[in-house]
């Protein structure tokens, strides 16, 4: 199976978990703060990821990180460091996140931009994709500086790319297609 599949696998039944116990906000934001954190410390990917490192240590390490997390997001913490699937935990958080927007009746739509953006291109961009999609979206921007100008956008299984490094990319493969 791969990892896209399992890691959708452990974020469903974290919801249905979740659902059964009233607790979809209180893991949800738990699994904000798993995003947040595993993207923000290399030190801590490179941890989870390391084979070498012991599970009970790695159940240390995430119980201190996430000190005040809900018993169902400290479970799914703990299942994924016995099953030895732990470095999916970032991917699970996101897909948690996803499903539990959506069953509330939103859709969670990414933004990927080289710099922060402004308020006023935030609220368009709502605008936009709420014209698109149908419904209500929250937006999460992420900044990656290597797509040099631009945005990349995704919702669900939609993405379109105006990143001035695809269109780089486009024109480079033009050229060299017709050399």
């Amino acid at each position: 199976m791969s990892d896209s599949r399992a890691a959708v696998r452990y974020a469903k039944a974290i919801l249905d978990l979740a659902v059964e116990n009233k607790a979809t906000d209180a893991v949800e934001k738990d699994m904000r703060s798993v995003v947040s954190t595993v993207s923000d410390s290399k030190e801590l990917r490179d941890m989870l990821s390391n084979p070498v490192i012991s599970g009970s240590a790695k159940k240390d390490v995430l119980k201190e990180v996430f000190k005040g997390s809900h018993a169902i997001s400290e479970g799914l913490m703990n299942m994924l460091v016995e099953n030895k699937r732990v470095s999916l935990l970032n991917e699970v958080a996101l897909k948690y996140i996803i499903l539990n927007e959506s069953l509330k009746g939103k859709d969670v739509a990414y933004v990927t931009t080289a710099v922060p953006m402004t308020a006023d291109l935030e609220k368009q961009l709502l605008k936009q994709v709420a014209s698109i999609s149908g419904k209500e979206v929250t937006l999460e921007n992420k900044i990656d500086e290597s797509i040099i100008g631009g945005f990349i956008l995704r919702v669900g299984d939609l993405q379109y790319d105006a990143s001035v490094s695809n269109k780089l990319n486009n024109l480079k493969r033009e050229f060299t297609n017709s050399l």
